[in-house]
């Protein structure tokens, strides 16, 4: 199978030329999707600069959020099976292999990579791990599912099943929308243990209270209305 890598950059100056080269140092990525939501902080220059046929870059000309972005790399994807990755270094590419397993297997339409079934994390701000705990138990009520993280960035689908998911959600409510989504349909959902390097908002963490409402709407406007 081909593999496609998703990742969406917004202000990731200090990051974003790592996480390229961590995605690019595994061998099994065969193609890498970029799509800056329109950075300000100079990582828009750092992507124009890069030149690899790995490689896939493409801009956004207004700020329009992480789903919106999400929805442009999903539609110039060449892979048969697509990976989501964030640009903030907290989750690592070099777990891939271990992720790719059950789909690859044929057990699984998608993967989710939890930070809470025993991989090794930071120790870092207990109301964000309380506030998605939360949601993740709000989202298997509504959805009947038993994840432990819903929230994850990590999360592997088979492209064939994407194309069966009309996603709408501009901003961090894609999390619960696309679960919402995979279980109306009843796709085949594993959990992977992964390892979570967490960042504090001092070092730059974007989501915060008002997606944490937002999310809290999705799960059940996904559920019952959409």
């Amino acid at each position: 199978m081909k593999i496609t890598v998703v990742m969406p950059v917004y202000n990731e100056f200090n990051t974003v030329k790592k996480i390229i080269d961590k995605v690019l140092d595994v061998e099994i990525v065969n193609e890498l999707v970029v799509v800056d939501d329109y950075s300000t902080d100079g990582t828009r220059e750092i992507l124009k600069g890069i030149s690899n046929k790995r490689i896939k870059v493409l801009f956004h000309e207004k700020n329009c959020g992480k789903g919106a972005a999400l929805r442009t790399g999903f539609s110039n994807v060449e892979g048969d099976v697509v990976i989501i990755q964030d640009a903030d270094l907290e989750y690592d590419p070099a777990e891939y292999p271990q992720l790719l397993k059950p789909i690859l297997d044929g057990r699984a339409d998608a993967v989710y990579g939890s930070r809470f079934l025993g991989g090794p994390h930071r120790v870092l701000l207990f109301w964000h791990y309380l506030a998605n705990k939360m949601l993740t138990l709000i989202s298997n009520i509504f959805n009947n599912l038993n994840l432990t993280d819903m929230e994850t960035c990590y999360k592997v689908l088979r492209t064939d099943v994407l194309k069966q998911i009309n996603l709408r959600s501009d901003r961090f409510g894609f999390e619960p929308e696309i679960t919402a989504k995979l279980a109306k349909k009843k796709f085949r959902i594993y959990e992977m243990p992964i390892s979570y390097s967490g960042r504090d908002y001092a070092e730059g963490k974007k989501i915060g209270l008002k997606d944490a409402f937002e999310a809290f709407f999705c799960i059940v406007f996904y559920r019952f209305f959409d």
